[in-house]
């Protein structure tokens, strides 16, 4: 006899939403040459931001301020917005699994596109959720079918990201609009901006929180270099943020993160240079996909999806010769986007050597 799991629980399987680089390197026994499939910024923090952390170090013995008051009030005045607009947590992960919480019980019907971001899906599975998936057009998610969607299922949550991952394409500022515009007023849409500061501005709707159905979910792990560090941040109503005060761990960020973001948030420069920077990557990764044959699909975000010309059995093949060479990629595995592959932006040294080791493993494989 032994304590036992619920049915839920046991109804799940044991799987983890992504492989992480560091068990490959344990698997492989050696480490990558080149760490570029986990959308990280290789750039890293700000130096303003690492003398914060410093700083900060000493106090680690404390436990950090349960309101995450100064980051709250920092982030409000940066957004435009009331401090009752924000709440902070443990990067967008952790915030995605507070808001599944408050909307999704055991059977509950709960939209996005077959393909994106499966740390939600994760969620809606751990809550009992039942996922109503529709499939990508012309490699973006498809606002018009998920809007068919939330209405036949009267669903009452559903998400998709933009700029998009896996595939870093996006939507227009205007088509948001239309899409909440058009969202009944029952359903909540998460809308995930994690890739928000590498987007064109064309692509960012205002903030606007007098809507009670959005929530907009942001990071410091992208576009700051903060992805160590766990946090994010959602935007929304003041009565739907204020709901994250019932349920979060109100001791889950660590006093070092706290002052890292707010260092990060007040050193603009540094983040303008550091977009500047991801952009050029992203032209880079183009040119090296092109210059093996294949086609780069545009990005918005900082990684390029690179399509392979094939089926997803060649670009899986692609992938396996790579991390073979000691270059970290990983790939879209829904039908029809898994014939690509996805390459982050990294450190020049780290692209030269994607450069020389992508002929390489093609041709490995003709």
């Amino acid at each position: 006899m032994e304590p036992q799991f619920t049915p839920l629980i046991d109804s799940l399987p044991s799987t983890v939403p992504f492989v992480g680089p560091e068990a490959l390197e344990r698997k492989r026994n050696r480490i990558f040459r080149a760490r570029l499939g986990a959308n990280e910024n290789s750039f890293g923090p700000a130096p303003s931001v690492i003398a914060a952390m410093q700083e900060n170090a000493a106090d680690a013995w404390k436990y950090a301020d349960p309101e995450n008051f100064d980051l709250k009030q920092a982030l409000a005045a940066h957004l435009g917005v009331a401090p009752g607009n924000v709440v902070v947590g443990e990067g967008v992960d952790t915030l995605l699994g507070l808001a599944v919480r408050q909307y999704v019980q055991q059977g509950t019907p709960v939209v996005t596109s077959l393909g994106a971001y499966p740390t939600f899906n994760f969620h809606v599975a751990g809550f009992g959720g039942r996922l109503v998936t529709v499939p990508y057009r012309d490699d973006r998610e498809d606002l018009d079918a998920l809007l068919d969607a939330v209405e036949r299922e009267n669903a009452p949550l559903v998400y998709f990201s933009n700029p998009d991952n896996p595939m870093g394409t996006w939507w227009a500022a205007a088509d948001i609009e239309r899409f909440i515009a058009r969202l009944p007023t029952t359903t909540m849409l998460i809308l995930d901006e994690a890739y928000g500061e590498t987007a064109p501005a064309s692509a960012m709707p205002p903030i606007d929180v007098s809507r009670p159905n959005v929530l907009r979910m942001r990071t410091f792990s992208k576009a700051y270099g903060l992805a160590g560090m766990r946090c994010g941040y959602a935007i929304g109503a003041e009565r739907q943020i204020l709901a994250f005060d019932k349920i979060r761990n109100h001791f889950g960020m660590n006093r070092l993160t706290q002052a890292a973001a707010l260092a990060a948030l007040k050193d603009q420069d540094y983040l303008t240079s550091v977009i500047a920077r991801i952009i050029a990557g992203r032209d880079r990764i183009a040119q090296i996909a092109a210059g093996n044959g294949l086609r780069a699909i545009p990005s918005a975000t900082n990684f390029v999806t690179i399509d392979c010309g094939r089926d997803g059995p060649f670009a899986l093949s692609v992938l396996n010769a790579l991390i073979e060479r000691d270059v970290f990629v990983r790939k879209p595995m829904a039908p029809g986007l898994d014939r690509c592959i996805r390459v982050s932006v990294g450190l020049e040294h780290e692209l030269d050597y994607f450069a020389e080791q992508l002929p390489l493993a093609l041709a490995s494989l003709a």
